[in-house]
């Protein structure tokens, strides 16, 4: 004869079995429920990831590409728009190879999605001059020697030429140290950094800057 003792393991058992029962047992529809419906849902659009379009302003002409959402705006210049100034060095924001404007504002493209800069307007160091007609800023880096490997100098032209953008009226005032802090993102490996900062203040009208110890 089989015992009738209830142990505990026995009644936990049963109630977990009632629990699940009853909770796939369905209930009555009264009009009434401890979750409102969701009514008026609005799902925003998404991209992706199939390649879509997106257009801005590139050195002051329109450019429209089609890429996908993961697609860096490095990559879209380089890859698709063959605009290979902004230069792939870290590929990680440290360089500042890669320096571009948008709206006015440095920024690296290899931090930045494509389809960020949807309607934006897109400064490379393109548009600042050409070889046979060196803007003036660029003219003052071959006077001054700020530049030689070459890896950096797209991205620190185009950090200095927003230096130089921002001031304005005032940019015969810049400092050294003002300039310094301008590309302090810029990262020159060959060491050019004084020859830089004399080369925008030079083109800024700035008064020189002071020789200090180590510097050539």
């Amino acid at each position: 004869m089989a015992s009738s003792t209830l142990t505990r393991r026995g009644l936990l058992r049963g109630v977990g079995t009632a629990t699940v029962v009853t909770s796939c047992v369905r209930k009555p529809n009264d009009g009434k429920s401890d979750h409102p419906p969701i009514t008026n849902v609005h799902t925003p659009a998404e991209i992706g990831p199939e390649p879509t379009s997106v257009s801005f302003t590139l050195d002051g002409k329109p450019a429209i590409v089609q890429v996908e959402p993961r697609v860096t705006l490095l990559e879209a210049l380089r890859l698709d728009l063959d605009v290979t100034g902004p230069k792939l060095v870290c590929d990680r924001g440290a360089c500042g190879a890669c320096t571009v404007m948008v709206d006015g504002v440095p920024r690296n493209a290899c931090m930045m999605l494509a389809h960020d800069v949807a309607g934006a307007n897109v400064t490379t160091v393109a548009a600042l001059g050409t070889p046979e007609a060196l803007s003036e800023l660029q003219a003052a880096f071959v006077r001054h020697d700020a530049l030689q490997c070459g890896f950096c100098t797209s991205g620190m032209l185009v950090s200095c030429a927003a230096l130089l953008q921002r001031r304005g009226p005032t940019r015969n005032k810049l400092t050294a140290e003002e300039v310094e802090d301008a590309i302090a993102g810029n990262l020159c490996r060959c060491g050019t950094y004084p020859h830089v900062v004399a080369a925008v203040l030079e083109t800024a009208g700035a008064p020189p800057p002071t020789s200090r110890r180590g510097e050539a």
